[in-house]
């Protein structure tokens, strides 16, 4: 039995979806306005393990993933200006070829961590209407109320606002102090569409019936989630600092338009934490922090991707995970040494071979223990060690682990992954924001000069991933 941890109820429940075998999986995307940092990452690794288990216990996923191209401000007090715009400011580009170079460039992060795509990418901008409409449902039941600058979710007509944080209602009506919004009546109120201002012209905005303007960022999950999911959601997924606000608000808006309870299981990722510079205490990694890391990162620093995905996998996704150098060269060493394995039982393989049943056993009691992925890995040690399995069954077994851990390693490489100059790296993202711009001719000839140096692209539903030649 599949037992994951729920935020709603903070315990460990056995799985048991709405429709038999048929999940619902929903998975907080990203706002594409900048690069995905290891911390993002780390969300959307878990988020990838969730999804495999799930097929490995024999589920059928339907996984949607939103694209936040609109619509999400620097503020969660419905205040400064939207990430998108400040995008678009900052590298003097359109905001739609920002959200685009992003998209594709978050795309080729996944594929090269192994991140299965979703179903379906939903981005706001492609569902505007649908976002319209669930305000006007939420106005008509009166719900909302409107100021200058938009219409807002009245929180306190609730009387469960908040049931997912176990936010005190009582206590913030009676300390809470509303500046930041001139209007805004509750502290725990949010935007659901913001009007534009009249002496300026946004980047981004759409007729209304409540004016010109753009969708607040918490409606876009919920309308889109209706959409391709349905009224009843089996796991909605995100990074832990969507509790109390994002996922808060999403609920109170899904709920109140389908009268019927929503998401069945609430699952949330613990942050990466990095030490701050020249301090013991550490925080987590964001880019409002200074202490924004990428894969690429990890590239110039001659590691594989798939390092970072072995060093995810080595701590439990809801414990925060404490990056530094010392650990990803630990995670290096323990994944070459599994990598290395793996190619030389590649060489045994036989289509007779079955799993080991002992060793599949201890692995799925781990995955099924709310994704113990320490457990998992340290399952698939303890078979590599037993003398008493052929090759064969050693690689089979393997094969069958590695339906979780995602390695892939039937189509692995051999060799450590070497240090991108930084020529090749400018190049291909170069090619990657001339393909987001449809730009072909140039993407082809990029291409081929990569070629010329011994770089070969691979272009997947991801994104875009490379290799020495």
């Amino acid at each position: 039995m599949l037992r994951l941890y729920n935020t709603m109820s903070r315990s460990v429940e056995d799985f048991k979806p709405y429709k038999g075998m048929q999940v619902g999986l929903y998975t907080c995307g990203p706002t594409v306005y900048n690069y995905a940092h290891l911390g993002n990452l780390r969300t959307y690794v878990f988020e990838d393990i969730l999804k495999r288990t799930l097929e490995f216990c024999g589920y059928q996923v339907n996984h949607v993933m939103n694209v936040t191209d609109v619509g999400h401000l620097v503020s969660d007090a419905d205040e400064g200006e939207d990430k998108m715009e400040l995008g678009a400011a900052r590298e003097g580009k359109t905001v739609w070829d920002i959200a685009e170079f992003y998209f594709e460039a978050f795309k080729t992060d996944m594929a090269r961590l192994n991140l299965q795509p979703p179903n379906t990418w939903c981005k706001a901008t492609d569902h505007i209407q649908e976002q319209i409409d669930m305000v006007a449902a939420l106005e008509a039941k009166g719900l909302t109320y409107t100021l200058g600058d938009g219409v807002y979710f009245d929180t306190f007509k609730l009387t469960d606002y908040g049931k997912l944080a176990r936010l005190d209602i009582s206590g913030l009506r009676a300390g809470a102090r509303i500046d930041v919004v001139q209007g805004k009546k509750n502290l725990t109120d949010f935007a659901l569409w913001k009007i534009s201002p009249t002496d300026k012209k946004r980047l981004m905005e759409w007729d209304s019936p409540w004016g010109v303007g753009f969708p607040g960022w918490h409606v876009e999950c919920s309308a889109m989630s209706l959409k391709y999911l349905g009224p009843q959601l089996d796991i909605h997924c995100g990074g832990v600092d969507h509790v109390a606000v994002h996922h808060t608000n999403e609920i109170a808006q899904t709920e109140n338009v389908t009268g019927q309870d929503w998401g069945k299981y609430w699952m949330h990722a613990e942050f990466l934490t990095v030490s701050a510079s020249g301090e013991d205490q550490s925080q987590r990694m964001s880019k409002s922090a200074g202490n924004f890391l990428r894969v690429d990162t990890l590239v110039e620093r001659g590691f594989d991707p798939l390092v970072y995905r072995y060093f995810c996998l080595s701590g439990h996704y809801r414990q925060q995970l404490a990056f530094s150098w010392d650990a990803i060269q630990a995670a290096a060493t323990g994944f070459e040494r599994l990598k290395t394995r793996a190619i030389e039982l590649r060489e045994h393989a036989d289509p007779k071979a079955t799993a080991n049943n002992k060793h599949m056993t201890a692995f799925r009691e781990a995955i099924e223990d709310d994704l113990n992925m320490p457990r998992g890995l340290a399952a698939a040690w303890t078979m590599l060690k037993d003398g008493e399995l052929s090759p064969a069954e050693h690689y089979a077994t393997l094969g069958e682990m590695d339906r979780v851990l995602g390695f892939d390693f039937a189509n692995i490489q051999a060799g450590v992954q070497e240090p991108l100059e930084q020529e090749i790296q400018d190049l291909i993202e170069q090619r990657i924001a001339a393909r987001a711009s449809k730009d072909f001719a140039k993407s082809d000839e990029i291409r081929d000069r990569l070629a010329e140096m011994g770089i070969e692209l691979k272009d997947t539903a991801q994104g875009t991933t490379w290799k020495k030649k």
